[in-house]
């Protein structure tokens, strides 16, 4: 059961093209958001969508493999931890983040 504390599993579109930084030591670290869709249907019967955006991170390897084959509307599933930080911003105001650590990627959809 300790391998489940912190574990996070999405399957969703990328919301936009991967951002890629290699940092000085050479460990590779790319960015994307991640949109997931949920529905149900509310008190009138309606269908309602919600679309969810998550702050995907992926280090070394995995961001080798996003940088080489992900791109703005792909299909992907993943894997990985929640993680929470915060800074301060050039004005002084605390600013705050989720993100989910990736440390497993399937690419979905077609091959194109």
């Amino acid at each position: 059961m300790n391998s489940l504390k912190n574990r996070v599993q999405l399957i969703g579109h990328l919301g936009m093209d991967p951002e890629i930084k290699t940092l000085e030591s050479g460990k590779k670290l790319a960015k994307f958001s991640l949109a997931t869709n949920d529905s149900y249907k509310n008190a009138k019967g309606e269908k309602v969508e919600e679309t969810e955006w998550h702050n995907i991170i992926a280090w070394n390897k995995t961001a080798e493999l996003v940088e080489n084959f992900l791109a703005k509307g792909k299909e992907v599933a993943i894997e990985g931890k929640l993680t929470s930080r915060s800074w301060d911003d050039a004005n002084g105001n605390k600013k705050y983040i989720t993100e989910v650590i990736c440390n497993e990627i399937l690419f979905l959809g077609n091959k194109s």
